[in-house]
């Protein structure tokens, strides 16, 4: 689903979105103009992209997600490592761990973490 990708501006947008929502219009303009530093048109032009590629919805003024977050970040995970590792998640992990020690906990939540989503 290639309108899951989006660049930095974009998803900071949708956190705004998902951290407030469901949110008055007006209302999302005075975040963004804080938490973004933006105008009231960007926030406007961008919110009708969002709405425009599926991913938000702008009814009587009220604005909400279509999609979740959880959502774009496993797109934007899968997308990540595919283009980088080729698809290798051993590869990106051993990529991102470099020297890193893990502590006993973090090793103990990976192992879970892997044999729940082991193939049965």
């Amino acid at each position: 689903m290639k309108n899951l990708k989006l660049c930095e501006s974009d998803y900071r947008f949708m956190l705004v979105v998902w951290e407030n929502e469901p949110l008055a219009s007006g209302q999302l303009v005075t975040l963004c103009s804080e938490k973004l530093g933006w105008k009231k048109p960007t926030t406007y032009t961008v919110l009708r992209k969002m709405c425009e590629k599926g991913l938000l919805k702008n009814e009587d003024t009220i604005v909400s997600s279509i999609i979740p977050k959880e959502q774009v970040q496993a797109y934007e995970s899968e997308y990540f490592i595919e283009r980088t590792f080729e698809g290798s998640l051993p590869q990106f992990l051993v990529s991102f761990f470099g020297n890193k020690p893990l502590s006993k906990k973090e090793a103990d939540e990976l192992k879970r973490l892997i044999d729940e989503h082991k193939e049965r």
